[in-house]
C-alpha cells in the first residue's frame, strides 16, 4: 500500500502555487466559453456578419478560445475582425487577425490596429453583431486620437501621466477624452448603424466596472471633460510635459464644442451588453482556497488595494506584525490584489515595477521577522520595464541577502527592486500568462 505523501511543500512553492491558482481561474480558454454559451444559447447563435475585435493583455487568447468554440457550435457563422494585444501576448487564431503593438506606451503599429477596427465597426449594419474581446491593457493599444491629435502627442501625454504618479482610473479619464475608440466611442459607432454589441470583459481594475476595463470602449461612461482638465492640473501636468494638442483638444470639449463620451441616455434602447467574466477578487479567492489545503487560513484583504507602492508595502509589514504580536494559532495567509502606482523622480531611471516595489518595501520593513515570507506579482506575468512577473522572498532568501551585504533601502531609492530580487535569486519569471487580473500579492505567517 502507498503511503500518503506528508513531507511539507517548501515556502516558494506554496507561494508559487497560490499565484499559479489566481492565474488559472482567469483563463481565457476556460472562461471564455462559459460565457459564449450564456450570450447565445442554442437556438440564438449568431446569424449575419459577425464581427469580433478587442484589444489588451488577454484579448489573443480571448480570441482563439472564442475560434475554437465557434468551429464547433457556429459552423455556419463567417468569423472575422481583428484584436490588438501587447508584443509577446499572442495566440493562434485562423480568421481573427492578431496586432501586436506597444504597451504601456502606445505605438504606431496599435494605432494602425485601433483605425482598421474603427472601420470595420463603421462597416456594420443593422442584425449584425460586433463582438468585443477587452482586458487590461487596452488602454494603451486602443490608443486612436480623436483629429488633430498625433500618436507622438498621445505617447508623450502617456508618458507624463505615468510618470506622474496618476492612478490608471485617472490616467485612463484622460485618454478616454482623447480617443476616437475609448469611453464608449466604439459601441456608438455600432450602435448608430443599428448592430448589437456583446463585449466580453476580463477585469483588472479595482471595482470591475465596465466603464474602467481597458477605458470601457463598450461602456457608457461617468467622467466629462471636466474630470479630464481637474486631472492634469492636479499633478501640475502644463504645456511643459503635455502637447499643446491634447490641451487644446479638452478645453474644447470643456467648452461643449466637441462631443462627450458615451452616456447612459445614449444606450437607451440600444442592443449593447458587457459581460465581465474574470475579476481580480475571483481570483483571490482561488488563492485562498489552494492555501487552505496546505494548512493556512486566508485572509482575503480585497482587490482594491492601491496607493504608493512603497507605502502599501510598510503598512502590510505593520499589519503582519500586528498579527505575530497578538499570536496565531495556524498559519496565516494575507493576500490581495488592487494596482500600486511608482512615483519615479526626474533624473531616477528605476528597474522593476509595482509588483516588485511593494515587496522590497515589505521586506525592508518587516526586518527581523524570519517566519513571514511573500510574493508579489502581475497576472499578466510582466511586471514594469523587465520581463518577470514579480519576485518573492522568504526567511532564506532574507539570510542570503545579509550574506550578500545587499541593503534594501538603497534599491528602494534607486527603484532598482529588480535588481535587489534578481541578485537573489529570486524573481518570478513566467512569460506572458495571456490573461490580466490585476495585481496579487501574498504574505504567509507561521507560526
Amino acid at each position: 500500500m502507498t503511503q500518503p505523501n506528508t513531507k511539507p511543500t517548501p515556502i516558494e512553492d506554496i507561494l508559487k502555487n497560490a499565484f499559479a491558482a489566481a492565474v488559472a481561474v482567469a483563463d481565457p480558454q476556460l472562461i471564455v466559453p462559459q460565457y459564449l454559451a450564456k450570450i447565445f444559447p442554442v437556438g440564438q447563435e449568431p446569424k449575419g456578419r459577425c464581427l469580433v475585435v478587442g484589444a489588451g493583455k488577454a484579448s489573443a487568447s480571448m480570441a482563439s478560445a472564442l475560434e475554437t468554440y465557434a468551429k464547433v457550435h457556429w459552423p455556419q457563422v463567417n468569423l472575422e475582425g481583428i484584436v490588438l494585444t501587447r508584443y509577446g501576448h499572442s495566440s493562434p487564431t485562423s480568421f481573427i487577425r492578431i496586432v501586436e503593438a506597444g504597451h504601456p506606451v502606445p505605438d504606431q503599429a496599435g494605432m494602425d490596429g485601433a483605425q482598421e477596427i474603427l472601420s470595420l465597426a463603421k462597416q456594420l449594419q443593422a442584425g449584425d453583431i460586433l463582438i468585443a474581446l477587452v482586458s487590461g491593457g487596452g488602454s494603451s493599444l486602443l490608443t486612436l486620437p480623436q483629429e488633430g491629435i498625433s500618436i507622438d502627442d498621445m505617447r508623450k501625454t502617456t508618458e507624463a501621466l505615468l510618470r506622474s504618479g496618476a492612478p490608471i482610473e485617472e490616467m485612463n479619464v484622460v485618454r478616454k477624452h482623447l480617443s476616437a475608440i475609448l469611453g464608449g466611442n466604439l459601441a456608438r459607432v455600432a450602435i448608430a448603424r443599428g448592430a448589437r454589441v456583446e463585449a466580453l470583459l476580463i477585469s483588472d481594475v479595482t471595482g470591475d466596472s465596465p466603464a474602467d476595463i481597458a477605458s470601457g470602449p463598450c461602456a457608457a461612461d461617468y467622467s466629462s471633460y471636466f474630470d479630464a482638465v481637474n486631472i492634469l492640473d492636479k499633478y501640475s501636468l502644463t504645456e511643459q510635459s503635455i502637447p499643446a494638442s491634447v490641451i487644446t483638444h479638452l478645453k474644447q470639449g470643456l467648452a461643449g464644442e466637441i462631443p462627450e463620451t458615451l452616456k447612459d441616455i445614449d444606450l437607451v434602447n440600444a442592443q449593447v451588453a458587457n459581460h465581465v467574466i474574470a475579476t481580480a477578487y475571483k481570483s483571490l479567492e482561488a488563492a485562498a482556497e489552494y492555501v487552505r489545503t496546505q494548512g493556512y487560513e486566508p485572509i482575503i484583504l480585497g482587490d482594491t488595494i492601491t496607493g504608493e507602492a512603497q507605502d502599501l508595502g510598510i503598512e502590510q509589514a505593520d499589519l503582519a506584525k500586528k498579527h505575530l504580536v497578538k499570536g496565531i494559532s495556524k498559519p496565516l495567509a494575507l493576500i490581495s490584489g488592487g494596482e500600486c502606482t511608482v512615483t519615479i523622480p526626474v533624473g531616477v531611471k528605476g528597474r522593476g515595477g509595482r509588483c516588485s516595489e511593494f515587496l522590497l518595501s515589505l521586506f525592508a520593513a518587516s526586518e527581523g521577522i524570519s517566519n513571514l515570507a511573500a510574493l508579489a506579482a502581475d497576472t499578466d506575468g510582466i511586471d514594469g520595464s523587465e520581463q518577470n512577473a514579480g519576485a518573492w522572498f522568504s526567511g532564506d532568501i532574507r539570510k542570503d541577502s545579509e550574506l550578500k551585504g545587499l541593503i534594501p533601502e538603497s534599491y528602494l531609492a534607486a527603484h532598482d527592486c529588480y535588481g535587489f530580487f534578481a541578485e537573489l535569486g529570486a524573481l518570478v519569471e513566467t512569460g506572458p500568462t495571456l490573461t490580466n487580473v490585476n495585481d496579487f500579492r501574498i504574505i504567509l505567517l507561521n507560526k
